[in-house]
C-alpha cells in the first residue's frame, strides 16, 4: 500500500526554481499526453503550470502534504479553461473514484515514486485507474551509487536503474514508450555535493543556477546523444 511521506517542504518547493529543468521535462512527455490528466505529488504546483499551458480538457492535482494550500493558491492565480480539482491525499485513497468518474489517460508521477515503499504496487494501481491505453508519465531519480542523507531526509526509499523500472511497469501491465536516461552532466555535482560532502539541502540558489546555465547546454547534447547512465530516468509506459 502506498505511504504517506513528510515531504521536507522547503527543500522540495526549492525545484520551483528550475524552470528549464522542468521544461525539459514536459518536452519529453509532451508528443504522448491525453486530455484528462492526473498529477500524483503535485507539490506546489511548478509542473501542473506546465501541464495547464498544454490545455488538457481536465487536470486532476493530487498532494497529500502541508504543500496542499500553497498548490490550490497557485493554481487559483492562473487563467486557464482547463477544469481542475484538487486532492489532499495519496493516490491509493482516491484511485477508485478516479477510475469510475475521471477516466484519465494520463497519470504523471514527477519525482514521486521514489518516495513509495511499495512502488510496485503503485504501479499496479495506476494501470488500474487509467482508460484503455492511457500513460504512465514517470521522473526519478537515478543511481544508488548516488543515494545519500539529503535522500533520505526527503523520504527516498530508492533511487532506480532505468532496467529495474522497466521491469517494474512491465509486471504492472506496461508497455514502455520511452525509457531514457536524463540529466549526464547533473551526476558530478550530484555525487560531490551529497554524497562526497554529504549535503542534507538543496538550496534555491544552487537549483537556480544549475537550471540557468548547465540545463540549456545539457538538453541540447541529450537530444542529440541519448547519454547511457544519468542523474535520473525519464519513462513513459502504456497501458496494455
Amino acid at each position: 500500500m502506498s505511504k504517506k511521506v513528510v515531504y521536507v517542504g522547503k527543500d522540495l518547493e526549492s525545484m520551483s526554481f528550475a524552470v528549464n529543468y522542468h521544461k525539459w521535462i514536459m518536452d519529453e512527455f509532451r508528443p504522448y499526453l491525453g486530455e484528462n490528466i492526473v498529477e500524483v505529488g503535485a507539490g506546489t504546483g511548478s509542473f501542473s503550470e506546465l501541464l495547464l499551458d498544454e490545455k488538457p480538457k481536465k487536470l486532476v492535482v493530487v498532494e497529500p502534504s502541508e504543500m496542499f494550500n500553497y498548490l490550490r493558491k497557485n493554481i487559483a492565480a492562473m487563467e486557464t479553461s482547463t477544469k481542475v480539482e484538487f486532492f489532499q491525499d495519496i493516490f491509493a485513497n482516491i484511485r477508485n473514484n478516479l477510475a469510475a468518474a475521471e477516466n484519465p489517460d494520463s497519470i504523471v508521477y514527477v519525482n514521486v515514486l521514489e518516495h513509495i515503499e511499495d512502488d510496485s504496487a503503485e504501479l499496479k494501481m495506476i494501470h488500474e485507474t487509467l482508460s484503455s491505453k492511457g500513460k504512465c508519465f514517470i521522473f526519478v531519480p537515478a543511481l544508488m551509487s548516488l543515494y545519500g542523507e539529503f535522500d533520505r531526509k526527503i523520504g527516498h526509499y530508492r533511487r532506480y536503474t532505468k532496467s529495474e523500472l522497466e521491469e517494474k511497469c512491465r509486471i504492472a501491465g506496461f508497455k514502455i514508450l520511452l525509457s531514457k536516461y536524463f540529466d549526464l552532466v547533473g551526476i558530478v555535482p550530484w555525487f560531490i555535493k551529497y554524497k562526497l560532502l554529504k549535503s542534507d539541502s538543496l538550496g534555491g540558489s544552487a537549483v537556480e543556477t544549475y537550471d540557468k546555465f548547465a540545463v540549456p547546454v545539457t538538453k541540447i547534447i541529450e537530444n542529440v546523444f541519448n547519454p547511457f547512465i544519468g542523474k535520473n530516468i525519464l519513462v513513459v509506459a502504456e497501458k496494455i
